[in-house]
């Protein structure tokens, strides 16, 4: 009896594998959807556009990017949260994902277990940059100005509970200022209001504001991650201008919903790695101010997990209530 027992346990697994094998085949059979929770022009909508197209050419069929923006990339989050688990469906998440699980009193999904991740894809630091018509040229002028102006310097950013806005907060607390947050749907419109003079500071990923920087319709004031951007080597860190400790870096990576087939995340991890290992694509990932990164889907859960308890405890000591 137990011998029968075990060798239907055994051919069961067996077709399970056959099964999986054979679904990781077929897929995908139809375009895949990529959702980013965050408006076109922004650092997740780039890096997005950038992997989908060697990705489609990959594994067959189109990636087509889709902007679900609202609620610092929660709606984003939560349209592939509750999206059939069959690969159609893949959600470009950055480190707001791990920043909203904190700031947020309720979500309408698991930040951890309604999610399959499959890899990370880049990383980037954020820039504080301000308007040509702001007197501040550094972190020290700024800290001075908004010192002397308390709540009169207003920073952009992408939306309440995005990175961005967090960074803004946990740097308004290390200086001892105050500032106040105005939160926008997208980058293009926080960097116009910035360009035209509503907003003095904005807290915003490299990849949008590097080429305006550069072309002098904005100015760095610092750089968040703990070393120097190679793409901007003579603006300093945060923690070189004084704020000991401050070190905010996004991270971008693809991930379906809980409960999508193994062999999907597996073929869809390998098809990252193919296309971040031709070099016209990391030459473009590169040429747009990311730094390309893989991982495996177990690292990847894993970072996520860590970057959420990071973030509650920045969150706690920076004194940022929940929304």
């Amino acid at each position: 009896m137990m011998k029968i027992a075990r060798m239907s346990l055994v051919t069961t697994l067996a077709g399970l594998i056959i099964a999986g094998t054979a679904q990781a085949q077929a897929w995908p059979e139809r375009p895949i959807r990529m959702v980013v929770g965050f408006g076109a022009g922004g650092g997740t909508d780039i890096i997005a556009r950038i992997i989908a197209q060697p990705l489609g050419e990959i594994l067959g069929q189109p990636v087509v990017v889709e902007n679900k923006a609202g609620a610092g990339g929660t709606i984003g989050a939560d349209t592939v949260a509750k999206a059939p688990k069959d690969g159609s469906s893949v959600f470009m998440m950055n480190n707001g994902h791990a920043v909203s699980a904190s700031l947020y009193k309720t979500l309408p999904y698991d930040s951890l277990k309604d999610f399959a991740p499959v890899s990370l894809v880049a990383t980037m630091p954020l820039i504080i940059t301000a308007g040509t018509n702001v007197p501040a040229s550094d972190v020290a002028t700024l800290i001075k100005l908004a010192k002397a102006q308390p709540g009169k310097v207003k920073f952009a950013s992408v939306g309440v509970g995005s990175t961005q806005h967090f960074a803004g907060e946990v740097f308004r607390s290390l200086a001892g200022i105050e500032m106040r947050h105005v939160p926008y749907r997208g980058t293009p419109a926080a960097i116009a209001a910035v360009r035209g003079g509503e907003i003095e500071l904005l807290v915003e990923v490299a990849a949008p504001v590097v080429g305006q920087i550069k072309g002098g319709e904005l100015k760095a004031l610092a750089v968040t991650s703990a070393k120097r951007f190679p793409g901007l080597p003579d603006v300093p860190t945060v923690a070189e201008a004084g704020l000991a400790g401050y070190d905010v870096t996004t991270w971008y990576g693809l991930a379906f919903p809980a409960g999508t087939p193994a062999a999907i995340i597996t073929k869809m991890n390998a098809a990252v790695a193919e296309a971040l290992g031709r070099e016209a694509v990391r030459k473009q990932v590169l040429e747009a101010s990311f730094l390309p990164a893989t991982s495996m889907p177990a690292d990847f859960t894993n970072h996520i997990a860590s970057e959420i308890k990071r973030w509650a405890q920045v969150m706690k000591e920076a004194g940022v209530e929940q929304q």
